[in-house]
């Protein structure tokens, strides 16, 4: 089926061609185009992540030493780090956007069924963020404090897989809370965040959708008890308490009844007090909801390892976030091959067999 096939080109050939099409032609992406396509710019881009290119010009003279390969690789025309760079400065990101967003939805399917080690059919989400330092003279419009730029990744994984379902690209300086407005809320799932989400105005749209949050508390917000639940101590748990907002405040922010568990890291003795809307599930299995928060740091860990988005090719708002969606869209690719190949590599270990055999005339299935 792929004799002959570049390595590189049965990875892109998982994407179906009618449905980047229809990504070009929402946001106009040819609209005065002669030449370098996005489908050529595309490629491009995903060549640099695979292959861990560090410039335009590390693009053009790895692509150009190989010209004869080309257009076996899909590319119908020459690339020139001027030409890419202008496609990425002038074609609108949200194409990428939305084919990442498509393949999104086909990796959840086939990560629907991972083990989470918790006996739970509910969809559980992690919410998070992670800072991307950029060059103040560089990226004027991120500028983060007096002498630095930054952009903010702010990220709601499906913790099965784990799989990006939503990604915004703000300014440093926004304050990570904002984007629980953006939040499309899924009634029965579980948004677990960290204790820098809890704006009770904004949470208490998570009770109206019927939806769950767990989060941990702040300092100072006061609480009355209504009722306590016997806890097991012996498993770390301190108390598990019903409780309501007692300030005037917050009490018009938010009026209804919380949940307060306290559970003590058996690790570092640490004690962590968490609060949620949800009344039915053991103390115990709360708790172990927070921690798989951590699979949104380890994600953050290893995009920033594996991919290039520390490192920008061009320093327009619309380069920087072409190039982070081309990324999720290969990570997403990656994972997708992974699992309908039927592979036991982690996809650390994938991107490495594929960066240094991308020219390679090898099937993949046999490759990996």
């Amino acid at each position: 089926m792929h004799s002959g096939k570049a390595v590189f080109s049965q990875l892109i050939e998982w994407i179906h061609p009618e449905q980047f099409r229809r990504c070009v032609t929402r946001y106009r992406g040819h609209y005065k185009v002669r030449h370098f396509s996005c489908w050529d710019q595309f490629l491009a881009m995903a060549f640099a992540q695979l292959t861990f290119r560090e410039s335009l010009a590390d693009i053009e003279i790895c692509l150009r030493s190989r010209r004869d390969q080309l257009y076996h690789l899909g590319f119908r025309s020459s690339v020139g780090h001027s030409t890419l760079a202008d496609a990425n400065s002038t074609r609108d990101w949200r194409i990428y956007a939305d084919l990442a967003q498509g393949l999104i939805r086909r990796a959840r399917k086939l990560y629907a069924h991972e083990p989470l080690g918790l006996e739970l059919d509910h969809t559980i989400y992690a919410l998070d963020s992670t800072t991307i330092d950029l060059c103040l003279s560089l990226f004027p419009w991120a500028r983060f404090r007096s002498t630095k730029a930054a952009v903010k990744l702010h990220t709601l994984l499906d913790v099965r897989g784990p799989i990006p379902t939503m990604i915004t690209i703000s300014e440093g300086k926004q304050a990570d809370v904002q984007i629980l407005d953006d939040l499309l809320l899924e009634p029965g799932a579980f948004y677990v965040m960290d204790r820098g989400y809890v704006d009770f105005e904004r949470l208490y749209r998570f009770t109206l959708a019927a939806a769950f949050f767990v989060t941990r508390t702040k300092t100072g917000i006061q609480l009355s008890r209504l009722e306590s639940r016997s806890v097991d101590r012996a498993t770390g748990l301190r108390s598990d308490h019903i409780v309501w907002l007692t300030t005037p405040k917050s009490v018009a922010h938010y009026p209804d009844r919380l949940r307060r568990v306290s559970y003590r890291d058996p690790e570092d003795g640490k004690v962590l007090v968490f609060l949620t809307n949800n009344f039915d599930l053991p103390a115990l299995t709360i708790t172990m909801l927070y921690k798989l928060r951590w699979r949104v740091e380890l994600f953050f860990k290893w995009i920033k390892q594996n991919l290039r988005i520390k490192h920008f090719f061009g320093t327009s708002d619309n380069a920087v976030k072409t190039q982070v969606w081309i990324a999720v869209c290969v990570y997403v690719l990656v994972a997708i091959v992974r699992k309908e190949l039927g592979l036991e590599l982690s996809l650390s270990q994938m991107l490495q067999v594929l960066s240094v055999n991308a020219f390679e005339q090898v099937p993949l299935a046999e490759l990996l």
